[in-house]
């Protein structure tokens, strides 16, 4: 079934097939990340990686190239249509895809896995913005919610993907699945997605005109707080996702429980943003994300209070670390959207550069934590506690003390 967009007459697609098709477009990412975690030792093994915490920057590698080019994808878009610059990118992405898959040295592979992030950060910027293309008022919250929602239950299922394909290839056939994944987004977005953006709303590639908008985002108080809020937070996420093979490998020596402990710990992630699409608007987004925020630095910190006091076993590790992930959703969130709060005339690009600090930052964070693994997850869960101080001392110094009382201001319309 093919609708008629309510402003502009153009033809879209149903909303099932849209929700299924940009879930699509974003689970590119999630699969390419987590379906690596139980190869990195055949992948170290085969490559004559001597050094375990090396084997990270596969993980990591691919961050640094997602959040490189969040800020040249978005204003192609806004010149050149979505369609095309979408069709770009994940050609681009099947292609490093390809390359990984044939990559003989560590090196190669990890110079793939940057051009795989950089390619896939295309679906970032523009299922966001296709959202808004095609949807309006409750009708965009709601296929937004429901994108998301789609996208944070792929890590469940991604870890189990990789082993499943581990028992009957080598790590080599992974990379060739997410070719071939990226090859069938590529045909499906083309035949069945419209041009979504306005004619009207084409813009120029005039870097004066960018450059005042990069400015104007840095230079907001509360949009720059909270992304450097976030990007603590982020660090905190990135890793979770370097480290996690190790610590189940290395420190409760339980490989085969890998694909189960990702899903035990993604799973209450998928159900925390479900539910704060339900209350957010109830309660508002500071309240809601103050309270996700408060959580996030009380339970990493109690989390390093219990590894490094009276231990844990795998169990404990995995419901404290379902927990952290629970509140992440609900910071990630609401804090994501009060950093955008001020920047509606500039939305496209602020979100970019919000993105490019964020991913970059969190992947810096995230491969300092991850080079500290010492055979314990003491110096992880004492990474992730930091990160959670240090996001809350950002908003309290960002809203100057307060929390909770000031009210959200109406966003701003762009």
């Amino acid at each position: 079934m093919i609708e008629h967009h309510p402003a502009s007459g153009k033809r879209r697609l149903s909303e099932r097939e849209s929700v299924a098709l940009l879930a699509g477009l974003m689970a590119l990412n999630a699969f390419a990340i987590d379906a690596m975690i139980p190869a990195l030792p055949a992948i170290g093994a085969d490559l004559g990686v001597v050094a375990e915490n090396q084997r990270q920057l596969v993980v990591v590698a691919y961050f640094f190239g997602f959040g490189a080019t969040q800020l040249i994808w978005g204003p192609l878009a806004d010149r050149f249509g979505r369609k095309p610059v979408l069709a770009a990118g994940i050609s681009l992405y099947a292609v490093f895809a390809l390359l990984c898959s044939l990559a003989t040295t560590f090196p190669l592979l990890i110079a793939g896995r940057v051009l795989m992030g950089a390619s896939a950060a295309v679906t970032r910027v523009l299922v966001v913005a296709m959202v808004r293309d095609l949807f309006e008022g409750e009708a965009m919250a709601r296929v937004m919610s429901l994108v998301f929602m789609t996208f944070m239950l792929v890590p469940v299922l991604a870890p189990s993907l990789g082993q499943a394909i581990l028992l009957i290839a080598p790590w080599r056939a992974i990379f060739g699945v997410l070719t071939a994944y990226g090859i069938a987004m590529l045909i499906w977005s083309w035949r069945r997605l419209p041009e979504t953006l306005h004619s009207e709303y084409r813009r120029s590639l005039n870097w004066r005109e960018i450059g005042s908008a990069i400015g104007a985002t840095l230079n907001e108080r509360q949009s720059l707080g909270y992304t450097i809020g976030l990007t603590a937070v982020f660090g905190g996420l990135t890793a979770y996702i370097a480290s996690i093979q190790q610590i189940v490998f290395d420190v409760f020596h339980a490989p085969d429980m890998i694909a189960l402990v990702f899903a035990g710990v993604a799973a209450p992630m998928a159900v925390a943003s479900y539910a704060n699409s339900r209350v957010v608007g109830r309660f508002g987004l500071r309240r809601v994300g103050h309270s996700g925020l408060i959580a996030f630095a009380v339970l990493t910190a109690g989390h390093a209070l219990i590894a490094s006091t009276v231990g844990e076993d795998l169990i404990v590790f995995s419901l404290m670390q379902g927990l952290v992930m629970a509140a992440f959703a609900f910071t990630s969130a609401n804090l994501g959207t009060l950093a955008m709060a001020h920047m509606g005339p500039i939305a496209g690009t602020a979100s970019s550069v919000q993105g490019v600090i964020g991913t970059i930052g969190g992947a810096v964070i995230g491969l300092a934590i991850g080079q500290s693994f010492d055979g314990s997850q003491i110096p992880f869960v004492a990474g992730l506690a930091g990160c959670g101080v240090t996001a809350l001392l950002c908003v309290l110094v960002t809203e100057r003390g307060r929390l909770f009382g000031a009210k959200d201001a109406p966003l701003d319309q762009g």
